[in-house]
This record gives structure tokens, C-alpha cells and sequence, in this order.
């Protein structure tokens, strides 16, 4: 009688799951991007005074008035409560930097998917386009720029998104010229999907991470873009409140209100770190190989 074969199972470990480590720069960074944005969105609410109310009734008793109870950040040349005008330049502040990131990210993602995907001349096109356009200094060009246009907020906005599209480019198609040679892509050929389908429903989810910390970090560079060009005067102009040309009035009146200066400055470090700690987490959890 012959022996009957022995059936060993052999365990199978359960998948192991990847654990974001959230670690405690993402928080700092997220406490300091939430509450600016927190601020921002509640301006009107919050601040206590109109941003550009003159207060020239009493004399010149409120000009130039130290931080006191009730002006926590103090007055300006023009007797303006300098917390409410701060509150309000958060506003333009993340305004600009979403929304010039968000161009710069459609342009971005657009250009990379095809550069990426159809390769060839369209590759060459495209990449030449971005080659010449990181010839020249982008602070530079922008200012060549709102020498020939009215420096106000829309252009800031549509200039800055213009200007900073060809780092995501590079991002996104080199995600797609690795996802397009995987074999989810090749079935998605066979089974007849169009090259249009194969872009938005399978290559974008997949190049989105990367998108993801360059728009982070890029929210930074654009506030402070943004507040360099008011500070130079070729941004938001008065009366409109803007941390840039905040800390432009604050420059003329330093020897004698050093509150003008601080409080905007403070602002405008707080918010690029906070963006930029929160884009350098993000990086280590979305996409290891970002990371330096």
C-alpha cells in the first residue's frame, strides 16, 4: 500500500499595509496652514475694524499707535487698525496662491500627460518650450511682464500661474512615461479605450502625488512672489491690504513704528514655512521617491 503524500499549507502572511508616518513637521505645518486659512476665510468676521477705515477723527492721537487692547497689532501712517488690514492681506495672500498654482498645475499636468504619453515630436515640442522657459529667472520675467501690464490682482494671479507651470510639466510626464509602458495601460489599449480615456481615467490618478507636493510647495512661492512684488510696488496696490505692500509702508516708518514691519514679516514667514514643512511631509508620505 503506498504511502498516501503529505500536504503541507504553507501560511501566507496577510498583505502588509503601507503606514503614513505622520510625523510632527506635518502637524506644524498643518496647524500653521489651517489657522491662516482659518483667519482668512473669517477676515470679515474677525477683524475688529474696516482694513481701510481712516481714524483721523481724534487728531493724530491714532496714528502711529503702538499695540495696545484695542489695536492689538497697533496703527498705521494713516491711523488703519494694522491687525484687520493683516487679516485681510491673508485673504489676497492665499487668494494669489491657489489660484496661480491652480493654473500653474492645469497647465502643468496638461502639457506632461501628452509630452509624456505620445512622445516624439510632441515630446520634443513641449519639452523645448519648458527648456526655454526655465532659461529665464522667473521673478525676472514676471517683472518684464507687469512692466507692460497694470500691476493689480488678476494679472499678479494669471502672470504668476503663467510663469511656474514647467516644474510640474517635468513631474507629470515623467510619471507618464513610466505608467504608460505598465501592463494596466496595455490592457486598456486592448480592450479599445482611446487615448483621451487612458490619460484621464488611468495615467492621472496614478501621476497625482507628485502634483500634489509641487502645488504645496508652490502655494509659497507664489505668497511670497506676491509679496516681493508689492513690496516693490508692481503688486496688489493701496488701498487694498497685502502683507507685500503692508511691510512697504512699514519700511518708510521703521525708525519710528517697528510694528509696521513685524507683524506682516512674521506673517508672510509663517505662512511659506508652514506650506513648505507641509509640502516636505507630504513628499515622504505620497511619494518616497520625491524625497531628497
Amino acid at each position: 500500500m503506498s504511502a498516501q503524500p503529505v500536504m503541507t499549507t504553507i501560511p501566507v502572511s496577510p498583505p502588509v499595509r503601507k503606514k503614513w508616518r505622520y510625523t510632527p513637521i506635518f502637524w506644524l505645518g498643518l496647524f500653521l496652514v489651517v489657522t491662516v486659512s482659518v483667519l482668512a476665510l473669517f477676515a470679515p468676521v474677525i477683524a475688529p475694524f474696516d482694513p481701510n477705515a481712516l481714524n483721523l477723527d481724534a487728531g493724530l492721537t491714532k496714528i502711529f499707535q503702538p499695540p495696545s487692547w484695542e489695536h492689538w497689532m497697533g496703527t498705521d501712517a494713516l491711523g488703519r487698525d494694522v491687525f484687520s488690514r493683516m487679516l485681510h492681506g491673508a485673504r489676497v495672500s492665499l487668494w494669489v496662491g491657489f489660484v496661480s498654482v491652480g493654473l500653474a498645475s492645469c497647465i502643468g499636468v496638461a502639457l506632461g500627460l501628452l509630452a509624456g504619453y505620445y512622445g516624439g515630436l510632441v515630446d520634443e515640442a513641449i519639452m523645448r518650450v519648458v527648456d526655454i522657459m526655465l532659461c529665464f529667472p522667473s521673478f525676472f520675467l514676471i517683472l518684464a511682464v507687469i512692466a507692460f501690464l497694470e500691476p493689480n490682482l488678476v494679472n499678479i494671479m494669471v502672470i504668476i500661474g503663467l510663469t511656474s507651470w514647467m516644474g510640474i510639466t517635468r513631474l507629470v510626464r515623467a510619471e507618464t512615461l513610466t505608467l504608460r509602458e505598465r501592463d494596466f495601460i496595455a490592457a486598456a489599449r486592448l480592450a479599445g479605450a482611446k487615448p483621451s480615456r487612458i490619460l484621464l481615467r488611468h495615467i492621472l490618478p496614478n501621476a497625482l502625488a507628485p502634483v500634489l507636493v509641487s502645488a504645496t510647495l508652490g502655494i509659497a512661492g507664489a505668497i511670497l512672489t506676491e509679496s516681493s512684488l508689492s513690496f516693490l510696488g508692481l503688486g496688489v496696490q493701496p488701498p487694498m491690504a497685502s502683507w507685500g505692500n503692508m511691510l512697504l509702508e512699514g519700511k518708510q516708518a521703521l525708525g519710528i513704528a517697528w510694528w509696521l514691519s513685524l507683524f506682516p514679516g512674521l506673517a508672510i514667514l509663517l505662512t511659506a514655512l508652514g506650506y513648505n514643512l507641509l509640502g516636505e511631509s507630504l513628499r515622504d508620505i505620497l511619494d518616497p521617491r520625491l524625497s531628497r
